[in-house]
């Protein structure tokens, strides 16, 4: 009988925008963790949503004080899910890897992630381990004493989009790409025969950490996404049965969306965009 001590606990992080959160993205974390754990080798013990913050400056993008309330009501009666306010608080627009690195950094040293520049890991008193000079591969050497638990692994949560995404010029940065699926991974809920695999092959980075990407397929389709729930709003159709019912209500209640909200940042330069495009020229 396989031993549950010896499987390696893993984190699911997702990061995105969640305006608003619907069904579907918490779909992706029980897809998700139905896979790690039909593998036999993981053990799935958090969840964590983490919106992204106002400076994003996505087209339609109401305020994350809106978003994360919601997305807290809809993991209301989750035992395993729940949001994590700390990127969407943030002043400034920040890298997904930099919010991987502070979630992996809160599972090593959980007093020390009050700043981004902390994101070394930290030797607790007492534990028999060098320390590992590579800050941001703090989990591979645990394994090597039986008697230390590993610590969990933080993996980032996404739909086959946002792995696709990485090929849009100045949206991501290679070195961030690589260092999120070498050093942390990534979970990938695609549809049945979509070409992220293409995706994959025709990218060397991915392709190189290929290992490192979980692909899982739903045979269950399901299209919701907040752009056409945002649409039925517009258009005072029913969302009912897309988006918790708690979520319904509270954007009833605050007449959250509208013609005048999906106008938000028109005109305005992404973040990573406008950051990307302008580290690349200098």
């Amino acid at each position: 009988m396989e031993d549950p001590e010896k499987k390696t606990e893993v984190v699911l992080l997702a990061c995105g925008s969640f305006n608003p959160i619907t069904n579907m993205h918490l779909r992706l974390f029980e897809l998700a963790k139905d896979y790690f754990h039909e593998t036999g080798k993981y053990k799935v013990i958090k969840g964590i949503i983490s919106p992204v913050g106002d400076a994003y400056k996505k087209k339609g993008l109401i305020s994350a004080n809106h978003r994360v309330t919601m997305a807290k009501l809809a993991t209301k009666n989750s035992d395993w899910v729940e949001v994590d306010d700390w990127e969407s608080s943030q002043s400034e627009w920040l890298e997904t890897l930099k919010v991987l690195r502070y979630h992996q950094q809160k599972l090593l040293s959980p007093d020390a992630t009050n700043s981004l520049q902390n994101a070394v890991p930290l030797i607790k008193p007492g534990r028999k381990r060098k320390q590992e000079p590579n800050r941001h591969d703090p989990v591979k050497k645990k394994n090597q004493n039986p008697d230390i638990k590993s610590t969990p692994q933080v993996k980032l949560l996404c739909g086959s989009d946002m792995l696709e995404s990485f090929g849009i010029p100045n949206l991501w940065k290679l070195e961030d790409i690589t260092e999120i699926v070498k050093n942390y991974g990534l979970v990938c809920i695609s549809r049945a025969g979509n070409s992220v695999q293409k995706f994959i092959y025709e990218s060397d980075i991915l392709w190189k950490h290929k290992s490192n990407i979980h692909l899982v397929e739903e045979w269950i389709t399901n299209d919701i996404s907040s752009t056409k729930i945002r649409r039925a709003l517009r258009r005072g159709q029913s969302i009912r049965y897309l988006v918790p019912d708690v979520v319904e209500a509270y954007i009833e209640k605050n007449n959250l969306y509208s013609p005048e909200s999906e106008d938000r940042n028109a005109g305005v330069v992404l973040a990573p965009l406008q950051k990307n495009a302008s580290d690349s020229k200098n």
